[in-house]
């Protein structure tokens, strides 16, 4: 019996089949899709929340030229509505308590304290708040605005009050 060469290939020595595993390995690659679609939705999220956790009593704040200020961490924020409430954060207070709560809550009083007051709030409790703090020992008061305003720089058209 004699072989030929197309029996000699096919009789053990050709192409076997693998048992029980496919041609392709394993993928491991991870699919960064729904990563990508989290990550979104959360940098949405933020960016929609982030402006409502700078102040919590609403006020409009006067525009001026100055530029921005550097953050500095952990301030007190003090905030004068028009109809002359203070709140300390998120809380009223009224003005006889302004100082010893202030005093209590900072026992440095290097501490920073931004105030904000609203731009139709009247000059005099604007400047009782401040020399209430100014007698309390607070050395770094800052008031707070929007920039924008108008420019000081001498343009001729607008008329001087």
């Amino acid at each position: 019996m004699a072989l030929s060469a197309h029996d000699a290939f096919s009789a053990g020595g050709g192409r076997r089949r693998r048992r029980g595993r496919s041609r392709r390995g394993a993928l491991s690659e991870i699919n960064v899709t729904p990563l990508v679609d989290v990550m979104l939705v959360l940098l949405i999220i933020f960016m929609i929340s982030a402006p409502l956790l700078t102040a919590g009593v609403p006020v409009e704040l006067p525009k001026t030229e100055a530029g921005a200020m550097q953050d500095v961490p952990d301030p007190i924020t003090l905030s004068i509505r028009p109809d002359a409430s203070i709140y300390i954060g998120e809380d009223a207070i009224p003005f006889a308590n302004l100082a010893p709560r202030l005093k209590e809550m900072a026992a440095d009083t290097t501490r920073p304290i931004y105030v904000r007051a609203d731009g139709k709030a009247s000059y005099e409790i604007v400047a009782r708040v401040m020399a209430s703090l100014s007698t309390s020992g607070f050395t770094s008061i800052n008031l707070i605005t929007d920039t924008g305003g108008p420019s000081s720089g001498g343009d001729k058209d607008e008329a001087t009050p």
